[in-house]
Formats: structure tokens, C-alpha cells, sequence
């Protein structure tokens, strides 16, 4: 009968729907669970600090305002600069490209501040890119050249676990040198772990070289 058939397909609906609807639960569970790990692990890696010899010192790019570095960028120089006079590596690679109407690149103005502290031109490199991986790449070509892949990789606590995935990605072998001096502190930190928890999350998955393109599809 008709009708006995329509209650069958209601039934089935049902039942799909239940189904559907379990699967979504499931999958939200598992993400946010994946996302929450992965978080602790950035907050883990985030309180490690492991300076020993190494070859050379990386310092990850943050804003700089005409030629002079930001109070963050200035906070990952100095670690830099303490980690150089401790002489755990003869060389300093600096990170950063430059915005639109920017005179200088964060690269640039690091180099500057470094030199100005007393670090030797010759000692310092400077690499380019606009984000984390790029900087990181640029970084290794110039040291994979002069056969110095084993760095010490200061950048602010938040940023270390993904830059130090990206850093093994590039062909370095990087230990964790976090800026001991960041003025982001305190609660204004959340923020700053929350976004990179959902980065290196997200990073994992479709690889740190594409994160930049989803930030830009996502506006």
C-alpha cells in the first residue's frame, strides 16, 4: 500500500538522518580532541629552551617600523645577540620580507639592530619571505649552501612547535631557543596560542607550505 511505503521511506530517513547526524558528532569530537592535543603540544614545546653549539642561530620575522625592529621583533633579537656572545653558533640568519610602501624588510632592519649591538656584518645573513614557511625556506637555502643545517631557532614561545615543524621540513635540524624577553605575556598570550594551535593542527594535515593560501581564501 502507498501509504505503508511512505512510512518505510520515512523510517529510512530517519534513520540516514540519526546516522548522518552521529557521524557529524563523531567527527566534531575527533577534531576538537585533535585540536586540544595539538594545543598542549605548542604550549609544551612553547616552555622548552635547549641552546647548545649549533651552527648557526635563525630568528623568525615580526614587524618592523622604519628600519627599527617592534618590541617583539627586538625581544627574538636579543635572544639571538645572548645566544651569539655565548658563541653557540658563528652565524645569524634574520627572517622577513616587507610590506607595501615598507623601506626596509624585517630582514633588513634586523641585521641593522644586530650590527649595531656589536654582531659582525660577515656574521649575519639575511633571508626573505612573507610568512613563516617562506621565511624558513629562504633561511635554509642560504645555510644548506654553506653546509649549516644545525640551528638554534628563537622566535616567541607561541610560534616555536610550528616553526620548528616547518624548520624539519626545509632541511634543518633546529632546537628550540624561545625569546626568554617577549612583551606578549601574560593572558594576552591565549590568543597567540590559540591561533597557532589550529595552525600546526591544520598544518599537519595539508602541509605548512599551504597555510598561507588557506589565510587568504578564508579572507
Amino acid at each position: 500500500m502507498p501509504f505503508l511505503g511512505l512510512v518505510a521511506g520515512l523510517r529510512l530517513l530517519r534513520f540516514v538522518l540519526r546516522l548522518v547526524l552521529r557521524l557529524v558528532v563523531l567527527v566534531v569530537a575527533a577534531a576538537v580532541v585533535y585540536v586540544g592535543v595539538t594545543a598542549v603540544q605548542v604550549w609544551l614545546t612553547g616552555r622548552r629552551y635547549d641552546p647548545h653549539p649549533a651552527q648557526a642561530i635563525v630568528v623568525m620575522g615580526a614587524a618592523q617600523y622604519n628600519g627599527s625592529p617592534s618590541p617583539d621583533l627586538r625581544a627574538r633579537l636579543d635572544e639571538a645577540l645572548l645566544l651569539w656572545r655565548q658563541h653557540l653558533a658563528p652565524l645569524v640568519v634574520v627572517t622577513g620580507s616587507k610590506l607595501p610602501g615598507d623601506h626596509y624588510t624585517e630582514a633588513q632592519a634586523s641585521a641593522t639592530y644586530l650590527e649595531l649591538h656589536g654582531v659582525p656584518a660577515a656574521d649575519v645573513l639575511e633571508a626573505g619571505g612573507h610568512d613563516s614557511w617562506a621565511n624558513l625556506a629562504d633561511a635554509a637555502a642560504l645555510l644548506v649552501a654553506r653546509h649549516a643545517t644545525h640551528v638554534l631557532l628563537v622566535t616567541d614561545p607561541f610560534h616555536e612547535d610550528r616553526s620548528l615543524a616547518i624548520a624539519t621540513g626545509v632541511g634543518l635540524t633546529a632546537s628550540p631557543t624561545p625569546t626568554q624577553t617577549s612583551p606578549i605575556r601574560g593572558w594576552s598570550v591565549v590568543p597567540y596560542y590559540a591561533k597557532e594551535a589550529v595552525g600546526v593542527a591544520l598544518g599537519r594535515i595539508i602541509g605548512f607550505n599551504h597555510l598561507t593560501a588557506v589565510h587568504h581564501a578564508l579572507g
